[in-house]
């Protein structure tokens, strides 16, 4: 029995079905072999159902059928703009169920506004070939990320159009993201301390307490900037010194997560307990005078909430690159606090766990810059850790010794959140003396520590003979040459 399918000479296969009550018999050039006879009767179920869904298009199903200008609703072929609107409408939908992020969707919307619709939109989806995808995706797409956006967005499109049809090809399939490596993410450039205690100042300065205290906080807490902006004053526990983040504020947006879905507990060093009750006072003193009626922590010198990341980074931007020093990114702000928890001695396990990420993320990505770090900068950092920084005049640049006297090794102190049964200990002898493998990775040459889990006590190396390091801060944190511009962008 052919149930509806039956070859037609060599070459060709038969459709047999009933259509809006009149009986059509297409053919497929497909040699009749029983595979794909197998993969015909399937079809001609799929076809079935999706008439009796009235979702049924002649015209996708069957483009070559000679007839095709009698069938009453060829009209209803799909273009491809349809099947955008479709899947955006999908989206908007799982947005609604907080199932998607809000970012994502308008992501999406922009790249198939911009991209897709200006060369397929009115092309009919089914007519759409892998070859045509390739060539619009490598004419748009200047970098790996954003080839990898564009890619990605128009398989879910096609995905989300194939779903009524899995028994066809899928031309989106073929495009494959590109492999984004170390020398493709964005540069990491933490903050030696005395640049961070200048530019603390200078903000406090240029734009009054309110600011000052914004990112004063940052410094000390390494928050991601949309989670910073995201506090609530119920978030706050003075008492225990910790805070609670477990949400966050995108594109003026709030979301009921963190970047990693994953809340925590972050527990406040001295000088961001000080900060925090500092800026409390402030905003008790607004509220007090009916300028603040909102529950945020972070507002502006106003006392309106700070709704965008836009607002505080053109100040950051303004004050930075009025001062001597290298213009960074406001991102770098928690790049610094990660490192200078970790030339101080803090247990990896703990830092990875108060910053928001994994501690491969960490070690791969912030360990090397604990190299080559003067006991002089690691007491200015406990200092400032502790609430008592030594100020840097805002006025004046970051010198470079010249003639820098030898380092002295240093074995930081066991961090006191953990004890001696903790995973991670000091190996016998005080010192470590970790082996370490180096590789050359990302850009400027970032290097990372493996096995650093075993001895987190970072040991110090002498001096190198042809570079000498910065007195006042770090050797891995002086500027390479094409850094002086500055970077944007954070992979953690």
């Amino acid at each position: 029995m052919n149930r509806g399918v039956s070859p037609l000479g060599t070459r060709r296969i038969q459709f047999d079905f009933e259509f809006e009550g009149v009986r059509y018999r297409p053919t497929l050039e497909r040699a009749p072999t029983e595979a794909n006879l197998r993969r015909a009767r399937l079809q001609l179920e799929g076809i079935k159902e999706r008439i009796a869904h009235g979702t049924f298009s002649f015209a996708e199903e069957f483009p070559d059928y000679r007839f095709k200008k009698h069938v009453a609703s060829v009209a209803a072929a799909r273009t491809c703009n349809d099947v955008f609107d479709e899947f955006l409408q999908h989206v908007d939908a799982r947005v609604a169920k907080h199932d998607l992020a809000f970012a994502t969707a308008d992501g999406y919307r922009k790249i198939l506004a911009n991209v897709w619709r200006p060369k397929l939109g009115t092309r009919l989806f089914s007519e759409v070939r892998y070859s045509e995808l390739m060539k619009i995706a490598d004419a748009h797409a200047r970098s790996k990320k954003t080839y990898n956006n564009v890619v990605s967005t128009l398989r879910c499109a096609f995905d989300y159009g194939y779903r009524d049809t899995p028994e066809k090809h899928n031309p989106a399939t073929g495009l494959k993201c590109l492999r984004i490596t170390k020398k493709d993410r964005p540069v990491i450039d933490p903050f030696s301390i005395q640049e961070a205690e200048a530019l603390i100042a200078a903000i406090h300065r240029d734009w009054g307490e309110a600011q000052g205290n914004y990112d004063e906080f940052r410094f000390f807490t390494g928050l991601r900037p949309s989670e910073q902006i995201a506090l609530l004053v119920s978030d706050c526990d003075v008492a225990q010194g910790k805070i609670s983040i477990s949400k966050a504020r995108v594109m003026a947006r709030d979301k009921d997560r963190t970047k990693t879905s994953t809340d925590r507990l972050v527990e406040l060093c001295p000088r961001a307990l000080q900060v925090l009750k500092r800026h409390l006072a402030l905003r008790a003193r607004l509220q007090l005078a009916g300028k603040i009626q909102h529950d945020d922590l972070f507002f502006k010198e106003t006392g309106e909430p700070i709704r965008n990341l836009q607002y505080p980074w053109v100040r950051w931007r303004s004050t930075l690159r009025k001062m001597k020093t290298r213009y960074r990114d406001a991102y770098n702000a928690r790049h610094s606090s990660v490192s200078w928890n970790l030339m101080v001695g803090k247990n990896p396990l703990w830092v990875a766990k108060m910053h928001g990420h994994s501690v491969q993320t960490m070690l791969d990505t912030y360990a090397a810059w604990t190299e080559g770090a003067q006991e002089s900068d690691v007491e200015a950092i406990r200092k400032a850790m502790a609430g008592t920084p030594e100020r840097v005049p805002v006025s004046l640049p970051i010198v470079v010794n010249a003639n820098p006297a030898p380092e002295a090794s240093l074995s930081p102190p066991e961090a006191p959140e953990f004890g001696s049964r903790m995973a991670v200990a000091h190996p016998p002898g005080g010192v470590s003396v970790c082996s370490t493998k180096r590789s050359n990775g990302g850009e400027g040459g970032i290097r990372t520590l493996e096995h650093l889990l075993g001895c987190y006590s970072l040991s110090r190396r002498a001096p190198s003979t042809t570079r000498p390091p910065l007195r006042s801060c770090p050797r891995r944190l002086r500027a390479p040459p094409w850094a002086r511009k500055g970077t944007e962008g954070a992979p953690a």
